[in-house]
């Protein structure tokens, strides 16, 4: 197939009960540990989360980020914000193209059926869509004019066929991750960047453009040649499509603070001249398993998919990611995911027959939790505790339900 044609859209809304929004601010820990509010601005939050290169399913990694940057978007809806989200695809890049050789398959056809493997697991997890999806191959356009713009700027240099970011005129590079260059350094290659690239001013210079090479999909760039986008520019283009500068949150996991996250900001600002790309970062700490970090390099993931194959109820695994408070790393053991089975049925009893006494209380205390840093565990607590010590066999829980959906996605009937 050809991704171009086919116009990308996201996953269908959950039915999200109505709970009065009651004024209020999302506060965020800073790198340095601090809460501060996100920042809307006329009372609209532009929230960029990046998204999925598609070429495996969905793990819990993956999962635990989009649920916990979902809270984050119920929190802000709930704090009477208009929530405008943008989300990527990077529908081109090097893994992709990696493991379709591998299986012999089509890159267009692989990146179009994970997609939608993807989208089938965050409708399964009742994850908000986000407004604007946005597939790298259908903006293609907008990545050569970026590109374009940097170059005519003197921001950029070529090598070879290639373009590079000049980070040595780039100020404002540094501020987003707070690392020194012994810690970039220590990542970069790991994390697709071409420290060892000859002819490079700056080993950390991030790739603005990847002139064509043999057997690899590539676009005519114009005055760049053929080729086709870096990876870190093409978040930098949706982005200030989509939301423009000092947007209030960029979110994704800690694997992305260096470089992507360093160099779409400081690519944006090049541009624009107007820091700070966003006003706020936050990130979902790394998901383990067998004592590594779940990875696809590695191979040692629990997929979304399998479990819900394997006929686990969805809402049990969200209850499972929500116990897990974002900023801490934590491993996947199958006793979690059996205690968040356990809690969805006790949930699902109180709220059958425990009528709605004391949900107004239980909503302030819920709603308090969350702004504070989505601490969802002491949400889940307090929701254990009005479970615990509810009468049974009384008229439904109705309003509980409601704010348990509406405020941790989570549906009981």
């Amino acid at each position: 197939m050809n991704l171009a044609d086919t116009p990308l859209q996201p996953w269908a809304a959950p039915d999200v009960p109505a709970v009065p929004a009651v004024p209020g601010r999302l506060l965020l820990a800073t790198r340095e540990g601090t809460l501060e509010p996100v920042v809307a601005t006329d009372g609209v939050a532009g929230m960029y989360v990046c998204g999925i290169t598609p070429y495996d399913a969905t793990h819990l990694g993956h999962a635990a980020t989009y649920v916990t940057f979902d809270l984050a978007n119920r929190v802000l809806r709930d704090s009477g914000v208009q929530v405008r989200y943008v989300q990527n695809v990077t529908d081109v890049d090097d893994p992709l193209l990696e493991r379709a050789a591998r299986d012999g398959v089509d890159w267009q056809d692989l990146a179009h059926s994970e997609i939608e493997l993807f989208k089938d697991d965050m409708s399964a997890l009742r994850v908000l869509p986000p407004q604007v999806y946005a597939s790298v191959v259908q903006t293609m356009d907008r990545h050569i004019a970026v590109v374009t713009k940097l170059l005519d700027s003197g921001a950029a240099y070529a090598v070879e066929t290639d373009l590079y970011l000049d980070l040595s005129v780039q100020d404002s590079f540094g501020s987003v991750s707070g690392w020194n260059r012994e810690e970039m350094m220590a990542v970069f290659a790991d994390r697709g960047g071409d420290p060892e690239r000859e002819g490079k001013r700056d080993p950390l210079d991030p790739l603005l453009w990847r002139g064509e090479r043999p057997g690899e999909p590539a676009w005519d760039g114009g005055v760049l040649g053929r080729g086709r986008p870096g990876w870190h520019v093409e978040c930098t283009t949706i982005a200030l499509d989509n939301l423009g500068m000092g947007f209030a949150l960029q979110a994704g996991g800690t694997d992305l603070i260096f470089p992507h996250h360093e160099m779409s900001a400081v690519q944006a600002v090049a541009l624009t001249g107007t820091p700070p790309f966003a006003h706020s970062f936050a990130y979902q700490a790394m998901v383990g398993f067998e004592g590594h970090k779940m990875s696809k390099s590695r191979g040692n993931l629990v997929r979304v998919a399998q479990l819900r194959r394997d006929g686990v109820d969805p809402m049990a695994i969200r209850l499972m990611l929500l116990d897990q408070h974002y900023r801490t790393e934590w491993e996947y053991t199958d006793d979690l995911l059996a205690a968040a089975q356990a809690r969805l049925d006790r949930w699902r009893v109180a709220t059958s027959g425990g009528d709605d006494r004391d949900a107004d209380d239980l909503l302030v205390t819920v709603r308090a939790a969350l702004r504070a840093d989505l601490d969802a565990p002491s949400a889940l607590r307090a929701v254990d505790r009005w479970a615990g010590r509810v009468p049974s066999g009384g008229q439904p829980s109705v309003a509980v339900r409601d704010l348990i959906d509406a405020l941790l996605g989570v549906a009981l009937s």
